[in-house]
């Protein structure tokens, strides 16, 4: 009798909720693409194109170091290649001869474009590490790049709450100050490899962040939870 009037009470709070579990889980929002970026190579920084907030596009050039003896190089280099290609046309020089020189002029325009950082994301410029006229070493952090729309989440599910997580599952993401109003987001990635000391699955929630809200918030998340899973417990 207590068996079949839990399963009621269960199925009433479905019907007449929202769908989802009432616990919920504290975690913090974080960027969904977070770059920090570095030249190879050591040099002079020439060009500063971006500053810290602005809103750049993937493969945006914000930062050069100095080109002048590089561009230069690659420069001579392809006429080096010209005049190999009209000796050769003529007999006074090989292919391998040639075939050398263009692996040449690969390399020289692979310098080059090394000296050149262009955002790998669209985002927004976080932090500028470096000023023109600066040097700096190689692979020395220069700037980082975020993406905040949409927002990540990593949340600590229990692991037997966790084993019932689906791709793609719903989820409700409740910020301290939004009155209320959770927003929805959605699963996109489950752990396959739980923590032992807490004995949590690992579960990542995508979220819309058109209201533009900071990463690094702490929000609180629930999952939705069909009939068939209610029942069940």
């Amino acid at each position: 009798m207590f068996r079949f009037f839990s399963k009621v009470v269960l199925i009433i709070i479905l019907l007449n909720g929202t769908g989802f579990c009432a616990a919920s889980i504290e975690a913090i929002t974080n960027p969904s693409a977070d770059v920090t970026m570095s030249f190879v190579q050591p040099g002079i920084i020439s060009k500063v194109l971006i500053k810290e907030g602005d809103k750049v596009q993937a493969k945006q050039m914000l930062i050069q170091q100095d080109l002048e003896a590089a561009e230069a190089s690659l420069a001579q280099k392809k006429v080096d290649l010209k005049r190999l290609e009209w000796a050769a046309g003529r007999g006074s020089a090989t292919d391998l001869e040639v075939e050398h020189t263009k692996l040449d002029v690969k390399i020289a325009q692979i310098i080059v474009d090394r000296m050149c950082l262009r955002s790998p994301i669209a985002g927004t410029i976080e932090k500028i590490e470096v000023d023109v006229g600066e040097a700096i070493d190689g692979l020395a952090d220069v700037l980082r790049v975020v993406k905040t729309d949409p927002l990540w989440i990593d949340v600590p599910v229990p692991l037997a709450e966790g084993r019932t997580l689906k791709l793609g599952q719903t989820a409700k993401v409740k910020f301290p100050d939004s009155d209320g109003v959770p927003l929805e987001g959605r699963i996109i990635y489950i752990s396959t490899v739980a923590d032992a000391a807490s004995s949590t699955l690992r579960a990542r929630v995508e979220v819309p962040n058109k209201l533009k809200r900071p990463a690094g918030e702490h929000v609180r998340i629930s999952f939705s939870t069909s009939e068939k899973q209610l029942i069940k417990k």
